[in-house]
């Protein structure tokens, strides 16, 4: 099969690789940047366990090809913990309210609520279910991970205020 050379920024470093045109980003993502957090479940966009952002946008790794991922830019979960691998307050929260079990989904999840509240700073409950829906979690019964969102919503509202305050300050 004719393969192609892409190039994308995955986690702030440009990547380049050659690749079979049907290497999904999921698979490009594991075996050839080594970046083993894109987990796969389904396979078919079902389950999110492959979430990633795709310029920002929360996207099923598994049903995009490598190669149409080209020149964009990529964020996995694990260029979501700080460089110095202090955890987002996405990952603090989760933790914090017991938003996690087994670990498989969590990824998914991470990339996910990082987007939301992006998008959404202060979501409802309702929100967040609609925000989540394509998020499957066989262990924890979601109300952990819905609590943890709104836990990252206030840890990352407090961030905001102290930053603005020291800039007054300043």
């Amino acid at each position: 099969m004719h393969e192609t050379a892409v190039e994308i920024t995955v986690n702030g470093k440009q990547v380049r690789h050659i690749v079979e045109p049907r290497l999904t980003l999921a698979d490009f993502l594991r075996e050839k940047c080594g970046l083993t957090g894109t987990h796969l479940g389904c396979e078919h966009g079902a389950c999110g366990a492959c979430t990633v952002l795709l310029d920002g946008q929360a996207v099923r790794a598994c049903l995009i090809f490598a190669v149409q991922a080209e020149g964009q830019d990529v964020t996995t979960v694990e260029g979501i913990a700080g460089e110095s691998g202090e955890l987002s307050p996405v990952q603090s929260a989760l933790r914090e309210c017991h938003g996690l079990q087994c670990g498989f989904c969590t990824p998914g999840f991470v990339t996910s609520i990082t987007a939301l509240l992006r998008d959404n700073p202060s979501p409802t409950d309702e929100e967040i279910r609609e925000g989540l829906s394509g998020n499957f979690c066989r262990c924890t019964g979601y109300q952990g991970i819905i609590n943890a969102v709104h836990r990252a919503s206030e840890m990352t509202e407090a961030t905001a205020t102290a930053e603005m305050t020291d800039q007054a300050m300043s």
